[in-house]
């Protein structure tokens, strides 16, 4: 009996999967629910009880185990069987004309050429990868050639399928075989709808979260959270567009397409098959006007050759494939009045002007407010407080004024003034000869304070959750926080902090224990927190891949940091004026004290050709950049200068080599062409 129980129950369970799987296909891909969604949660509710029952019969794709139990602690790397190329981009109709001229001058003489026109959806690229008909990783774009594992995440996104659909029977010239495919990957865009995406910031609004930017940004945002339980909450969807499999290839993109619509995949209902580019550019144009009314962004469109065989002729050239181009729209506008111009007072003490508008809804969130960078640029677009202006989002991120319309202009509108001293302290301020801006001279100033502190705690800096700018602004305010250091001393003031209004234990805590885990966070990022001018996420980490402690960069010279790659004479001269602060260097002291991390692990490198060896660059190379020829002797141990010098080992020269190469020369340096260069670097391991 108790077999026959445990029968009973698997086929019911089985079929329990099939109709929750239809119904979560009729609903999340072909937008057609075909029952209510009381009747769909109880087919749910009995499932798991089932389940629960039967725990021997759960299996990894069943409806409800879209979500993990467990929080992902980090998102290991994932190689991409084939690289995730990115597309260039044109703006201009001429420019496509151009991609389709350097099209056909690749193919053959008079081939036909075929389009597919597909909305480019602003999104989150993802990779995912199938065995044997289910889902085993899912994979963020990366550099292109290493994502980051975000399967957990994935997993719960409703419009993907666990296990895929298997075909009815094949369609024109649908390849039978593509279906029996035991290890492909399928490429998409993950979006968020805008409707979800305002109730969403409208839901973190009222509990005092940060607001996303746009639907792009919460999509993006949402696939790295660590909970899965809280990624299943979020409406994120999906567009598949690619089918990838070193096993089988199909004839066209329009194939492609049609397949993962048989396999279960939601795939963009607008795409257009063309024949010639002439057809490409009136499909670009409707995409165009049909922009403002989808339920979803889309910031262009992506012209690609149809013709896999001529795809793969065609090739790629660096990191974007010949075959396909991006098409951006014009950034989307609105209309607006400013009702008030202030200044407002950065980390660095940089006065900045800021337009107050009428609320007006764009691109998917509310705009009232924009800066206006500088005085010149008020001057240079005349924008004055009254003045009716159109503004858009750069990028579709940041909002901006484009133009004022002076027909609309009030009758008593006047020109604003530049600030004569600091609007938050009242300190004196000054305009540095050849620069736009203006600073206020008191670095005790309590806006500089709050934002050198808002910086320190940000995401990509020490990520310390909870410390926002209502709470530092408060901190400041009591005189509990000034020097970052400050705030690694709170916890010796708990009892303090839950006295205050809106303050709780629990919240105190959580605050707590999230200054104390920002301690781990490697090198690279505390050098990006510490607000040195210039020195952005990008150039603190080049610096600490160089160099190995705080202390071996605060010894180091301007030269040698303008020698690493994308580190320029800028960056080299605000470090060394940032380390040569006392109060700066203090403050480093106190932080060390504290326990940050002020050290990275270098990579064990084996001795090599370039190991410990001075090298200077010169000419042309014709295989790599100057760049990447810099970091290939950096990564294998050596160091690139800018200058020949008697302490240089060896001067790699390439064409057109100029001045260094005489000095050399005098100096008895030892010289590789791009030939020697090659060689040493095979010989040392270098790929």
């Amino acid at each position: 009996m108790a077999t026959q129980a445990v029968g009973n129950a698997a086929t019911r369970i089985e079929k329990l999967r099939r109709q929750i799987n239809e119904h979560d296909y009729n609903y999340y891909i072909l937008a057609e629910p075909a029952i209510s969604d009381e009747e769909y949660d109880l087919l749910v509710k009995e499932l798991e009880k089932l389940e629960q029952e039967n725990p021997e019969l759960i299996t990894p794709d069943s409806p409800t185990q879209r979500v993990g139990k467990d929080l992902t602690k980090e998102f290991p790397p994932v190689p991409h069987k084939i690289p995730m190329l990115s597309l260039s981009n044109t703006y201009k109709e001429e420019e496509l004309l151009d991609f389709d001229r350097r099209v056909r001058d690749l193919l053959s003489s008079g081939e036909k050429v075929e389009y597919m026109v597909e909305p480019k959806i602003d999104g989150a690229s993802v990779n995912l990868n199938y065995v044997n008909g289910y889902l085993k990783t899912a994979a963020t774009r990366g550099d292109g050639f290493i994502g980051e594992d975000i399967t957990a995440n994935v997993r719960t996104i409703r419009s993907i399928p666990l296990k895929l659909k298997t075909a009815g029977g094949t369609k024109g010239k649908q390849k039978s075989s593509l279906y029996s495919l035991k290890d492909f990957e399928v490429r998409g865009e993950i979006f968020m709808k805008i409707d979800d995406f305002i109730k969403l910031n409208k839901e973190r609004e009222l509990r005092g979260e940060r607001l996303f930017a746009n639907p792009r940004n919460s999509a993006a945002g949402t696939l790295k959270m660590q909970d899965p339980k809280i990624v299943a909450k979020r409406p994120l969807n999906i567009f598949a567009y690619s089918i990838i499999s070193l096993e089988e290839e199909l004839e066209s993109q329009y194939e492609n397409l049609q397949l993962l619509k048989e396999l279960g995949f939601n795939t963009n209902p607008l795409v257009t098959l063309c024949r010639n580019i002439n057809e490409v550019l009136e499909a670009c144009r409707k995409l165009e006007a049909k922009r403002n009314s989808l339920e979803y962004e889309i910031d262009g469109a992506v012209i690609k050759v149809n013709s896999i065989k001529q795809q793969k002729r065609l090739g790629s050239i660096a990191k974007s494939p010949r075959w396909a181009t991006a098409f951006k729209f014009k950034a989307k506008q609105a209309y607006t009045r400013v009702r008030q111009i202030f200044w407002s007072v950065g980390r660095t003490g940089t006065i900045t002007p800021i337009a107050m508008f009428d609320p007006v809804l764009l691109a998917g969130s509310t705009i009232s407010r924009a800066t206006l960078h500088n005085f010149d640029e008020i001057r240079r677009k005349d924008i004055r407080e009254g003045d009716k202006v159109i503004i858009e989002k750069g990028g579709d991120v940041i909002p901006k004024v484009v133009a004022v319309v002076l027909s609309e202009r009030p009758q008593n509108s006047r020109q604003p003034r530049p600030p004569e001293k600091c609007p938050v302290c009242g300190s004196s301020i000054f305009k540095p000869e050849g620069e736009v801006a203006y600073y206020c001279e008191n670095t005790e100033c309590s806006a500089q304070i709050k934002g050198r502190l808002a910086h320190f705690s940000y995401r990509g800096a020490m990520d310390i959750e909870g410390l926002g700018d209502a709470w530092i602004s408060l901190f400041v305010e009591k005189g509990l926080l000034r020097t970052y250091a400050d705030i690694y001393s709170l916890k010796d003031k708990r009892d303090e902090l839950t006295d205050m209004e809106r303050l709780g234990e629990k919240s105190v805590d959580n605050l707590l224990k999230s200054i104390e885990k920002s301690k781990s966070q490697p090198f690279s990022k505390v050098l990006f927190a510490l607000g040195i001018r210039y020195v952005g996420s990008g150039a603190a980490k080049k610096l600490t891949d160089h160099f190995s402690s705080i202390d071996e960069l605060m010894n180091a010279g301007e030269e040698e940091m303008s020698s690493i790659p994308e580190i320029g004479p800028s960056v080299s001269s605000s470090v060394k004026k940032f380390f040569s602060n006392k109060t700066n260097l203090k403050i480093i002291e106190q932080l060390k004290a504290h326990g940050l991390n002020f050290t990275s692990v270098k990579k064990k490198i084996n001795e090599n050709f370039f190991t410990n060896k001075t090298f200077v660059i010169t000419g042309t190379l014709s295989g790599f950049s100057r760049e990447e020829a810099s970091e290939r002797i950096i990564s294998l141990g050596g160091k690139v200068t800018s200058s020949v010098s008697s302490k240089t080992d060896y001067l790699i020269s390439g064409e057109n080599a100029g001045s260094k190469l005489s000095k050399a020369q005098n100096l008895g340096v030892k010289i590789l062409n791009e030939e020697n260069f090659k060689n040493f670097l095979k010989e040392s391991g270098s790929k």
